[in-house]
């Protein structure tokens, strides 16, 4: 685990993790979303009885069927780089990540696999209410899924209750619940699954708009558009105040990420939040400090946000980099040292262990224990290497809010075209709808771009950098599999949108016979 690799291993095993998350990502939300708004339609259609929403509710159900199918493929193979491309990191916390995903397998992949083959062959075959019963337990099941995804990546965001075994030089779990349930796994899971509702809102609400600019399929276009728009506002109140305690958990918890975030260089009190702001091509890299060119900000605004209070003091990444002894902030160079000290301690234990030397053990015992939470800094060289890339992180979670505010404009002007009976010569609002679609898909990225990149060099904060979570392997190997599995990933996706098209282009009549 303590052995360090060549840079460029390092760089293609992140890049192929990458890759296959991103386009994992491509699927998922549309997964989350879309289970529970056809388990609403179909809701509608057994409380009332009526054909039409049950036609509406098939022609969702098929398109949500093409994108569980090949979601799962990109899955599968995420979970298996944690062993191929990450062993060191499988073996150094293995005992706690693998818990979730264990319960995920066990639970939530087996409900949605068991009710998944009601939901789309059982119809007439078995009573109305057992099937609106299978989708809802689809959609639970899917979501429970990514409960325990999300659970674990928190865990990495936030190492919570567990310990370190020196014997085995392993974490191990000493309490689930407060994996489970710690304040960044509740809030990732709801901000996350959130997120994901809110494309497949746009998703359904664009595809009815391309119904209604066709002048085809009117008032089944009509009532999607009014599901998805009531839905789509909901949840996006709700994503909003997720997003607000995200920002008060990332200051306290990761606030170099925070920091990075807001391009905040030289913390300050009462700091203002950059609304828009362009940072000057100045040809430097994204650890030196980025001026802007042009800014728009709200005084006072970031301070409060992230502690609840206008006049607190928000550390900026000179601070927590270099150090601030009047906020009581360690240097990142403080800290490296007293990672090397536990790493250390670590060896010297293992070696009084072995020459059973009992005050030897004890001592280097508690040298490890009293500077273990710095156990990762030890492996870094230098305060520059704690800093994440700026730029992308800054630019990521502006487009990210940008286009988040975007929809709710979205979905508020549908239902008030849809009261006013005004909707259809709304053809301007049509093309807009169907443009929304691929910018709801690049907003879920830029979120997870600000939460992953935002982290770096973590892989688990504060106790593993990338440089020592990657496998021993070839990196020729790795470059390799790069490539493969770009080329499979972009023909998989290619295969969906094609599939959809042809799914949308025979409408709801013939898209629902299943």
């Amino acid at each position: 685990m303590t052995q360090l690799y060549d840079a460029s291993l390092v760089d293609w095993s992140r890049a192929q993790f990458a890759l296959t998350a991103i386009y994992h990502w491509c699927f998922v939300p549309l997964t989350l979303g879309l289970s529970f708004i056809v388990a609403f339609m179909e809701s509608l259609y057994v409380k009332t009885g009526s054909e039409e929403w049950k036609r509406i509710t098939r022609f969702w159900m098929t398109l949500f069927g093409i994108n569980f199918a090949i979601g799962v493929a990109t899955g599968i193979i995420l979970e298996f780089e944690f062993g191929t491309n990450w062993s060191n990191y499988s073996w150094f916390v293995g005992d706690i990540f693998g818990a979730p995903l264990a319960v995920e397998g066990l639970m939530a992949f087996f409900i949605e696999s068991t009710f998944v083959a009601v939901m789309f062959f059982g119809w007439n075959k078995v009573s109305k209410r057992f099937h609106l019963l299978s989708t809802w337990l689809t959609a639970i099941g899917a979501n429970l899924s990514a409960l325990w995804i999300l659970v674990a990546n928190s865990w990495m965001q936030y190492p919570v209750g567990m310990h370190f075994n020196p014997d085995t030089a392993r974490n191990e779990m000493t309490n689930f619940w407060d994996v489970l349930f710690s304040p960044v796994a509740i809030n990732k899971f709801l901000h996350t699954v959130l997120s994901g509702y809110v494309v497949a809102s746009v998703f359904v609400l664009g595809i009815s708009a391309w119904f209604l600019l066709k002048n085809r399929d009117i008032r089944f276009a009509k009532l999607s558009i009014i599901v998805a728009a009531v839905f789509g506002m909901v949840v996006s109140l709700f994503i909003i105040i997720t997003g607000d305690q995200s920002a008060r958990l990332m200051a306290k918890h990761q606030p170099m990420k925070f920091a990075a975030m807001e391009n905040l260089y030289d913390g300050q009190r009462k700091a203002p939040l950059v609304v828009f702001g362009v940072l000057k091509n100045n040809n430097v890299s994204d650890y030196d400090k980025n001026e802007f060119a042009l800014k728009f900000q709200i005084p006072n605004f970031l301070s409060s946000m992230a502690f609840l209070d206008a006049n607190a003091y928000v550390p900026g990444i000179k601070d927590i980099s270099q150090g601030n002894s009047e906020y009581g902030i360690m240097s990142a160079s403080e800290k490296i040292q007293k990672g090397k000290v536990a790493i250390q301690a670590l060896k010297d234990y293992n070696i009084a262990k072995k020459a059973k030397d009992s005050l030897g053990t004890k001592n280097a015992l508690s040298v490890l224990q009293t500077n273990y939470n710095y156990f990762g800094y030890g492996f870094l060289s230098e305060a520059k290497q704690t800093i994440p890339p700026v730029k992308l992180t800054f630019y990521s979670f502006r487009f990210m809010v940008v286009l988040g505010f975007w929809f709710v404009i979205l979905f508020i002007l549908a239902l008030i075209f849809l009261m006013r009976n005004r909707i259809e010569n709304k053809r301007w609002f049509f093309r807009l709808a169907i443009i929304s679609i691929p910018l709801a898909y690049l907003a879920s990225q830029f979120g997870w771009m600000v939460t992953e990149v935002g982290r770096q060099p973590w892989v688990i904060q504060d106790l593993m950098p990338a440089i020592t979570a990657v496998s021993n392997i070839n990196v020729g190997s790795v470059k390799i599999t790069f490539a493969l599995f770009a080329i499979i990933f972009t023909l998989l996706l290619i295969a969906e949108i094609k599939i959809m098209l042809k799914q949308i282009n025979n409408g709801p009549k013939d898209g629902g016979n299943l």
